[in-house]
Formats: structure tokens, C-alpha cells, sequence
């Protein structure tokens, strides 16, 4: 795991920690070791420990030393064992890695609809917003009386984001990792009647992972196309919203995205559906969602 390496095998264990035996030591922080040929080749010449878990369950007595013998034996069975299970080459970029795309049903699309009265959409498999340019498009109806609440809800207390109404105006609020919140409002309420409710990002420079600083971009909001709000978030969540944090519509289930209401703040209007769109395009294309829509449907056959 991110390049640490282990292997087990009739009482002993081997044992290769990557920087070292700890970041003090090694003097690296996590992920900052680019794991070189040269340095595997160090790796294995000087840091594999070796404990013999029958007598020394806790490893406290490293025998890597005394039976340099068993030492070799262990690190060529973990090679072998490496190739037979596809584990090389190994990668030790540590959180850069939790951006890397993965394989999945929807990996390809760029459009995704979500309906109100659903469960929460787990993160690993709901549209994947951070670090790019997107669009999150609402169709609602609001009563005579007014409404508020939770349009979409993306996180929780600890990161994420949310698109809700509150004293009658629209709001975004990117919560960054529980540290800050950066808020975009509407100049003005939203009357009665059905609209097209829309936040859109747009990057305004690339993101600095290894400090934990997501992109920066311009937020918009817009009514029926109308722009009715704007505001800098001069960073955003880098790489995931933490465990827990599901995309929800209509409500904000869990410990609540924002400070500005309490949980779960129901939407008090009516929701039809809600359309993401990380195309990075600055216009829905309806067409091309239904086409989406339909090669999911295919591939689920």
C-alpha cells in the first residue's frame, strides 16, 4: 500500500516501510518519495525488516541482521509473489493517487441526472466535480409562500457542497475541509413559479495537491440563464469529500455541508430532477444527457 511492502509466510514476516522506517527518520513527508529504480534498489539493499511473529507477535526484534539467510528467502517470494498478482511497478505518490480516475460503469460520462426521494449516491460513484469545470442545473417549482431548504447536498461538516435556498435567495456554499466556507448568493429572491436553477465553476487556475489546496475558479449562479450571483473561491476541496459524504437531492443528510442551517433542511419547494454536467461546456445539452442516459441503460442490459 502506496508502496509499502509485506509478506508473510509460515511464522515470519518481512517487511520494507517506504521512505523508511518513519517520515522523521526517512526526513520525507507522505508521498513525497519518487520511488526511482536506484532507489528500490536501496530499498532492498538496506530497509527490508525481518520478525519471527511466533515469538515476537508485537515486532519489536528486527532479524533482518542476524538471518540475513531467511531475509533474501522473504524478498524473493515477495517478488515472486508480486509478479504472479500484478503488484509492480509499485507507486509511492501517496495522496496523488486518490486523484487518478478509476474504472467504472460511468467513468465516461459527463452528464449525470439525479431525482429527489432517492437514497444518498455514494461518493466513489457520483459525478466526480472537484478540480474541473461543471455546472450543477436544478428544475424546480416554487410556491406562492415561498421556499427554502436543501436543493443538492454533496459532503459534510468536514467538506463538500451545497446548492440551497435561505430568506429567499440562492445559495452555493464550497465547504473546504471544514475549514472554510466560500459562499455564492443571489442578488435577489427567487419569485414563484417554475425555474432553472444553475451554479456554475469555472477554474481559474490549476490545483496544488501536495499542499491540499484544490482549484481556485469563479462561481456562478443563474436563474432561467439569468446570472444573478458571483463570487472567487480562491480554493476548493483538493481530492475527495470524505468517507460518509454522499451526494443527496433535497435534503442534507448527516452532520450539515454548511454552518448557515441545521440538518437535514429539507427543500421546501418542489424538485423535478437535478443535472450535473462536468463537460466542462457552459450550456446543458439535453440531447446529449439523454444520450448518456441510454448507454448506461445498455451497459446495465
Amino acid at each position: 500500500m502506496f508502496a509499502h511492502r509485506s509478506i508473510y509466510q509460515d511464522g515470519w514476516r518481512a517487511v520494507c516501510p517506504v521512505p523508511g522506517p518513519s517520515f522523521t527518520e526517512a526526513g520525507i513527508g507522505f508521498g513525497a518519495l519518487a520511488l526511482t529504480e536506484d532507489k528500490l534498489r536501496e530499498l532492498d539493499a538496506a530497509h527490508w525488516e525481518l520478525y519471527d511473529l511466533r515469538k515476537d507477535p508485537t515486532e519489536t526484534n528486527n532479524l533482518a541482521a542476524a538471518n540475513r539467510d531467511k531475509l533474501i528467502e522473504m524478498i524473493a517470494t515477495w517478488y515472486t509473489e508480486a509478479g504472479k498478482y500484478n503488484v509492480l511497478p509499485l507507486d509511492s505518490r501517496g495522496q496523488m493517487r486518490f486523484a487518478d480516475e478509476r474504472p467504472e460503469l460511468t467513468g465516461d460520462r459527463q452528464v449525470y441526472t439525479y431525482y429527489p426521494g432517492t437514497q444518498t449516491v455514494p461518493e466513489n460513484v457520483a459525478a466526480k466535480v472537484l478540480n474541473r469545470a461543471h455546472s450543477i442545473t436544478a428544475d424546480v417549482d416554487i410556491p406562492k409562500e415561498g421556499a427554502e431548504g436543501v436543493i443538492v447536498c454533496h459532503g459534510s461538516n468536514v467538506g463538500g457542497y451545497v446548492l440551497f435556498v435561505q430568506d429567499g435567495r440562492l445559495h452555493y456554499v464550497h465547504n473546504y475541509v471544514g475549514a472554510e466556507e466560500l459562499e455564492v448568493s443571489s442578488d435577489g429572491p427567487i419569485p414563484a413559479g417554475s425555474h432553472a436553477l444553475r451554479y456554475e465553476f469555472e477554474p481559474t487556475g490549476p490545483p496544488d495537491l501536495m499542499a491540499g489546496r484544490g482549484t481556485p475558479g469563479i462561481g456562478k449562479l443563474f436563474v432561467d440563464g439569468e446570472q444573478v450571483g458571483q463570487a472567487e473561491l480562491s480554493v476548493t476541496v483538493p481530492l475527495a469529500l470524505g468517507l460518509g459524504s454522499g451526494f443527496a437531492v433535497g435534503r442534507n443528510p448527516g452532520s450539515a455541508t454548511s454552518a448557515r442551517y441545521t440538518s437535514p433542511f429539507p427543500f421546501t419547494g418542489t424538485i423535478s430532477k437535478v443535472t450535473v454536467d462536468v463537460s466542462g461546456k457552459p450550456d446543458h445539452d439535453e440531447a446529449e444527457a439523454k444520450k448518456a442516459e441510454a448507454r448506461v441503460a445498455m451497459a446495465r442490459q
